[in-house]
């Protein structure tokens, strides 16, 4: 449906100024010995009413980037500018402000109230702001993204590739001065990718939009008028009407890069180098398809993982009996009762081990039943043991 940014015609985009410029961007992450350097003196400018694609491998710091570029995310060292406005120095509630009037978002997961329809969906940040949309611009927006019959619709009741599209459109919809994408297609299938992406291209050219998208699939990035690469921090290089071809021989190069060394000579001077091959140190070794090996045992084997109701059986010692395991006469060991239970263990002569008696009579403690009778104190009564006449105790009453 859509094609690479070079078989499209400008309509109303014309390059001029910048929406958003970062100078000597620096974000860490943890402070000392263990602070992770994420961006690393990054100087950016976004070109207005143009297509920007943020490409590089995982962990190269693109969504920081964007989060940076976005004021979703505080800066750690540089300056930031969304259109002439300065964000790096404003307080929390005026970067809220400019947020939600100068720029628009898309994300993976679509982000729509479940218990809204499509027309409240895309009008949902005008009404949080208090202000009525533009309803020419918003009947154009709906138009390019084909979303007049769905505007009754929840969420629920549309496809992916339509749910995409009215966040394409409530991203639009307040025409914001810059849209940040954060890889807008990766939820959704080849037809729907293709669609949205057909739909962010033509806000570009036919409503003189400026978007920002971060991705890593070549063709999302071929739609766009450039691509950035990122590594280790870093913008290392950077592709004019780029095809999906070209990106990908470029992203290629990446991996190359990570599994050589400097000695090998296999880093040109303009490849980008991780600090690790910067500094001579061979990087951790991985697996042809890029994964680290399993640990295995010394034998060589890899040790079999037991599931949780897989238990070790009890061990026995040789000369004892189970009931599964009797002697030859058939007979339970002398350590179980015949109904299989260990009966309690009682010492010879005894009746119990802390009170003898000779004769074998119970303990004075006990009466004849093995009931422990209560203790009774000489001279007292109770109803239950009354005096020989019959007569109640001197503690009660006549009628008990």
């Amino acid at each position: 449906m859509s094609t690479p940014a070079e078989e499209h015609a400008p309509g109303l985009a014309s390059p001029g100024g910048t929406a958003a410029r970062a100078r000597g961007l620096t974000k860490a992450y943890g402070s000392g010995e263990t602070a992770v350097i994420a961006l690393d003196s990054v100087d950016v400018d976004i070109a207005r009413g143009r297509f920007t694609a943020v490409m590089g491998p995982s962990g190269s710091g693109k969504s920081t980037l964007m989060h940076c570029l976005a004021g979703l995310d505080t800066v750690s060292a540089g300056q930031v500018w969304l259109g002439d406005t300065e964000i790096t120095g404003l307080k929390d509630r005026e970067l809220t402000r400019l947020r939600r009037d100068s720029v628009g978002f898309m994300f993976q997961s679509f982000n729509l109230i479940p218990t809204l329809n499509a027309r409240e969906n895309i009008t949902l940040p005008m009404d949080i702001a208090g202000r009525k949309p533009d309803e020419a611009w918003l009947d154009q927006v709906i138009g390019t993204l084909g979303l007049r019959d769905r505007l009754k619709h929840r969420p629920a009741q549309l496809s992916g590739g339509q749910q995409q599209r009215v966040a394409c459109a409530r991203a639009l919809a307040s025409r914001p001065e810059l849209i940040f994408a954060d890889e807008p297609t990766g939820n959704l299938d080849s037809r729907a990718g293709l669609e949205v992406l057909g739909f962010l291209r033509e806000a570009v050219d036919r409503l003189g939009q400026t978007v920002v998208m971060v991705t890593h699939d070549p063709g999302a990035a071929a739609h766009a008028d450039l691509v950035l690469f990122l590594a280790d921090g870093r913008i290392v290089d950077e592709m004019h009407r780029p095809t999906a071809e070209s990106v990908l021989e470029r992203m290629k190069r990446f991996d190359v890069v990570r599994g050589a060394t400097v000695s090998d000579g296999a880093v040109s001077p303009g490849d980008a180098v991780p600090p690790s091959v910067r500094g001579g140190r061979t990087p951790c070794p991985r697996s042809p398809d890029r994964r680290t090996p399993r640990r295995r045992a010394p034998g060589g084997r890899t040790p079999r993982r037991r599931a949780p109701g897989d238990r070790t059986p009890r061990r026995r010692t040789a000369g004892r009996h189970t009931p599964r395991n009797r002697r030859a006469g058939g007979q339970p060991p002398h350590s179980q009762a015949p109904g299989g239970r260990t009966p309690r263990r009682r010492t010879a002569g005894r009746h119990t081990p802390r009170n003898r008696r000779a004769g074998g009579q119970p303990p004075h403690s006990q009466a004849p039943d093995g009931r422990t009778p209560r203790r009774r104190t000489a001279g007292r009564h109770t109803p239950r043991n009354r005096r020989a006449g019959g007569q109640p105790p001197h503690s009660q009453a006549p009628d008990g």
